[in-house]
């Protein structure tokens, strides 16, 4: 998969359909939330090809469950299939993580053990999703609130090993990493350090709440300073990634999130990307 720099996009929510197609904002390209659009038809989708139209775009999944013990759901994956066809987006994503057990969607991202043998059921499972989309995809890492006595491994070994396993790539979610390190106790910056650089497609941004004690991935609020520290290491170390920002709840006008694409666009444009080690 090329390293395509995307520039600087923003998640497509309802909120925001009419005020897309009726002003164009300054958005280099959306980021969808795959499972939305599976209908076949509706207004959602009226409005997805309508935007498509002046956008590029690229799609996001929640429900694929790549780290369950029950088997691949085809019917999910022949929607995806079928949108894949439709929208033609740059990329899929979806995130490392496990959703159902048996056969039961709990509509929750849950974090896997990082053990061995958690690592050769994962990677088996996204080579047959890219034999059936015929492409590579990118995952996720996701916050976390737990830990298993089974893990063998820090987080960032495990995903970096699943990967070059399956041969797929990384959504590396900004946001996350400070989430699960404020969780866990861990230094974020030795995450990042740890990560192939040659296997980041896509960066998330967002907001969280803070309890003090604890944090929750909760997409409510804006990117505080201590991600924005975490995104321009980031840019340090991988260059020019196709950044996007997530807003999920509690969304504002589109120009709120304009003024921090904005501050993106100036992290960036302030790195030394000399040193960096991105592909061509």
């Amino acid at each position: 998969m090329e390293n395509k720099f995307l520039g600087f996009g923003l998640g497509l929510r309802t909120e925001h359909f009419q005020d897309i197609l009726n002003n164009q904002p300054a958005i280099d390209w959306l980021e969808i939330i795959s499972e939305n659009f599976f209908v076949a038809g509706g207004k959602p989708k009226h409005y997805l090809h309508q935007i498509r139209n002046t956008y590029p775009m690229v799609m996001h999944g929640v429900s694929l469950s790549i780290g369950s013990t029950d088997p691949l759901n085809q019917s999910y994956l022949r929607n995806l299939t079928q949108l894949i066809h439709e929208i033609e987006p740059e990329w899929v994503s979806d995130h490392l993580c496990w959703t159902s057990i048996g056969n039961v969607n709990s509509h929750d991202l849950l974090p896997l053990p990082y053990s061995e043998e958690a690592i050769n059921h994962v990677a088996d499972r996204i080579k047959q999703v890219q034999d059936v989309l015929g492409q590579q995809i990118l995952l996720e890492n996701v916050s976390s609130y737990l830990t298993y006595n089974e893990s063998i491994c820090p987080e960032w070994e495990f995903i970096s090993e699943v990967v070059s396993r399956a041969d797929c790539y990384i959504l590396l979610d900004i946001n996350n990493i400070y989430v699960s390190a404020r969780n866990h106790g861990f230094e974020p910056q030795e995450y990042i350090n740890a990560i192939d650089t040659k296997r980041v497609r896509q960066f998330h941004l967002a907001g969280h709440t803070d309890y003090g004690d604890y944090v929750i991935d909760t997409h409510d609020h804006e990117i505080c300073d201590p991600v924005w520290d975490l995104y321009q290491l980031c840019c340090q170390r991988f260059g020019a990634i196709s950044t996007l920002i997530e807003r999920d709840d509690n969304i504002p006008a589109i120009n709120s999130l304009l003024s921090e694409l904005a501050r993106a666009r100036s992290v960036l444009d302030q790195t030394d990307l000399s040193s960096t080690n991105q592909l061509s």
